[in-house]
């Protein structure tokens, strides 16, 4: 059974608009287009990130959208890929207060694919989190009005929240596994990218306090590389945003 998605994101969101494209030349939106867009809980008038029958990128305004059609005009041509060409996977321990919001806008915003909130035993748990306030309703939102923002022309994936052996299973699926940590016998997150062509890389990122040492040994034994991302600590947040941006400038689109 594939992992729930609690927000509809994925491939299904790229609005793919099955003609050749051309600027100032409305484009009916029906079908499997229409489900993608709808994915995007569009506004008439609001500007969008959508791709032709031959894979070009295009910003696109909303002519028309309600229960019987929808219509776009492409207005602009897009010189590069919205999309990057490696799928990046950030595995995070959950943290505490407001900081995976900040997490998931950043990770959005870089170009991640797949985002997972994840227990390990120095995080919180979810009913934690929403202990007083609930706040993990309001992820979703905060992926897709990050994902508009940015102009992706996809909604990154928000996974449920993943027990340890859950997020430790769906990560040993990447072609490429690394994991953050700041003891002995790790490389720096550079030399280990260096020379790989993967198609799907994870990283996963502890809490504050890092992984506990049977942890370590859990993740070794599956394959994945411990990695360094220099000699200062960084916090839980600051360590998933800087390592997606270091894959992302290595094997990716950012540069």
């Amino acid at each position: 059974m594939p992992p729930a998605c609690v927000n509809g994101g994925g491939a299904a969101t790229r609005v793919q608009l099955g003609v050749s494209a051309q600027l100032g030349q409305p484009v009916s939106i029906e079908g499997v287009a229409r489900h993608a867009l709808d994915c995007w809980r569009p506004r008439r008038g609001e500007a969008l990130t959508v791709e032709d029958a031959a894979g070009r990128g295009f910003r696109a305004r909303i002519l028309e959208y309600d229960d019987a059609h929808a219509v776009l005009l492409p207005f602009e041509e897009l010189e590069r890929a919205p999309e990057s060409p490696v799928r990046i996977e950030v595995y995070q321990a959950l943290p505490q207060r407001e900081r995976f919001e900040l997490i998931l806008q950043k990770l959005t915003e870089i170009g991640v694919a797949r985002i997972v909130p994840f227990e390990s035993s120095r995080s919180i748990t979810q009913q934690e989190r929403d202990v007083g306030q609930k706040k993990s309703h309001r992820w979703p939102e905060v992926v897709l009005k990050a994902a508009k923002q940015c102009r992706r022309g996809m909604i990154p994936e928000l996974l449920a929240f993943h027990s340890w052996d859950a997020a430790l299973y769906e990560a040993h699926h990447a072609d490429l596994r690394f994991f953050f940590y700041e003891g002995s016998a790790t490389w720096s997150l550079r030399e280990a990218l260096n020379g790989e062509r993967p198609r799907r890389l994870a990283l996963m990122v502890g809490p504050e306090g890092g992984f506990s040492a049977d942890e370590f040994t859990e993740m070794r034994a599956l394959d994945m590389l411990p990695v360094s991302l220099g000699p200062r600590i960084l916090r839980t947040e600051t360590a998933a945003i800087v390592g997606a941006a270091i894959v992302q400038h290595v094997l990716g689109d950012l540069y």
